[in-house]
Order: C-alpha cells, then structure tokens, then sequence
C-alpha cells in the first residue's frame, strides 16, 4: 500500500492561497531536514495539499499507530501561532479546510485506529478565492518550531532543523 508506515506526518492545504499553504511548507522543509538527518524508519512524510481529507484520511491502514497532520487553524492566536489539537478538541464539523469541506469528522473516524493530532497553525492571511502565493512572514516563521513539535511526536529528541 502506499501509505504502509506507523507513523504519517502529512502537510495539508492549498499553496496557492497564501498561509492556506502551511503545512505543505513544512512538508518541504521536514523533507530537506530528513536528507541530512533521516527520519526514522516507520514514518512517511506526505504533502496531501487539498486532497487529504478525501484521498488520505479515508484510506486507513492496520498498520497506522499515529497521524500528525498539519494545517492552518483559526483558534483565535497571534499570527504565526502554533497549537498541537488533539482531534477530539476539534468538535465535529467545525475544522473545514478552505473549501469548507468538513475535515474533522474523517479525523475523528480516524481516531478510533490510531493516534491523530493536528498541528496548527493560526494563518494571517487566507487568499481564497483569490490566488497568491507564498506564506506571511509570521507563518514562514513558524516552520522550525513546527519541525521540531514534529521531531517530538515521532521520538527524534533534542534535534534542531536550524
């Protein structure tokens, strides 16, 4: 299967709405971290953009122990804020992506085999419909500390993607 891991950090949004992008940035830079310092062995990293709720989240696997998923939140933070949600603090039907395609409830689904967080990120600014590319600087900003929340989640200890 091709998401046959233990553990699946997976970057979810759309890059071409502004800070919507977040989590496929941390994909990218979690990608460039794992080259010098890989990852361990039962994790898969994941750019799902838009399509993780429909392609990812309703595909589960026996072998899946934990879901990290990334993305923005609005939970009412300073620009640039990062918030580690358990997915039951995500009542059901209120996380929607962009789209407003309801996302929790597939997390919540989800939940009942493995461990699922979200890693979110308060956006400053969410383009839709209107395209633009490129984080806000607090977002960008807030990538590091998402890789090392992430390194934490997944066992990598006292590790610094800078």
């Amino acid at each position: 299967m091709p998401y046959d891991a233990e553990i699946l950090v997976i970057g979810c949004g759309n890059v071409l709405f502004k800070d919507d992008g977040f989590g496929p940035a941390v994909i990218e830079a979690l990608e460039e971290y794992s080259k010098e310092k890989p990852l361990p062995e039962n994790s898969m990293i994941l750019d799902a953009g838009t399509g993780g709720p429909h392609f990812v989240f309703t595909l589960p696997q026996e072998c899946w122990k934990k879901m990290i998923i990334l993305d923005v939140v609005e939970f009412g933070a300073e620009p640039g804020t990062l918030r580690k949600f358990d997915v039951h603090e995500l009542p059901e039907g209120s996380y929607e992506n962009v789209h407003s395609w309801p996302v929790s409830q597939p997390l919540h689904d989800l939940s009942e085999i493995c461990e699922v967080i979200v890693i979110g990120c308060q956006p400053e600014h969410v383009s839709a419909p209107d395209v633009e590319m490129g984080l806000t600087p607090r977002v960008e900003n807030a990538i590091p500390e998402a890789i090392k929340m992430i390194l934490k989640e997944i066992g990598v200890q006292n590790d610094s993607p800078n």
